[in-house]
């Protein structure tokens, strides 16, 4: 385990930003429209976090509520104008009808990333088999984190998937880095922590006005402290 956890904030935009890395974030989450779970932001919105913080910033590429890809082509060319607004790392997600992971959507993005490191998000919670879907993106470039709650239903829900896979760190499919979030709370640190889990990732808990507010550095600052002193 790293010495100091991960700790990774939803941003929708420059305000949010700035108070997430004034809170001690490592990390963002850059989406736009919660109303549909988290969609792609602008290709301004992006240039304009990142000339105003010097943290690391993963975008999403997603452009329908929903875990089906859509429209492959018009992903590959939102991922293509947010690596040249100056992303370089990003989130994406994508399920078939059956639930399983749809490789060539997946791969058909991946390639325009050319390399860059991402995320596959929470469709994990909503895969018919999470073991299939790690070994089949097993070796995929650039994939180095998870993002999970364990179920769809949150970390309460998912909690025993959570110490079950992070027990299996290492092992063919469970290399990548182990990033918590969905229903997180402070609570929920010290058992994850003492499993090995060192990836967590908040949204509304930054937010303590909900949604329609900004992210509050003082809440972020209590999970950062939470962190630390455990």
């Amino acid at each position: 385990m790293s010495k100091r956890a991960v700790l990774e904030v939803i941003a929708l935009g420059v305000e949010d930003a700035v108070a997430a890395q004034a809170g001690g974030a490592d990390r963002l989450e850059l989406v736009s429209d919660m109303a549909a779970d988290g969609l792609s932001p602008s290709a301004a919105t992006v240039a304009g976090i990142r000339r105003a913080v010097d943290i690391s910033l993963r975008v999403m590429i997603r452009l329908a509520d929903g875990f089906a890809a859509g429209d492959v082509e018009r992903l590959a060319g939102t991922a293509a104008e947010l690596r040249e607004a100056g992303a370089s790392e990003f989130v994406l997600g994508f399920l078939d009808a059956g639930r399983a992971v749809d490789l060539a959507a997946v791969e058909r993005v991946v390639a325009v990333l050319d390399g860059s490191p991402w995320t596959f998000h929470r469709a994990i919670d909503r895969a018919s088999d999470r073991d299939a879907l790690r070994k089949q993106l097993d070796g995929m470039p650039g994939l180095d984190t998870y993002l999970t709650a364990g179920a769809s239903g949150g970390v309460d829900e998912g909690l025993p998937v959570l110490l079950a896979e992070a027990a299996r760190q290492g092992e063919p499919g469970y290399e990548q880095h182990l990033l918590v979030g969905g229903g997180l709370r402070l609570d929920h640190v010290p058992t994850l922590l003492t499993a090995g889990v060192d990836g967590f990732h908040i949204g509304g808990a930054a937010r303590p006005g909900g949604w329609e507010a900004p992210v509050s550095a003082d809440a972020v600052a209590r999970w950062r402290a939470a962190l630390d002193a455990v």
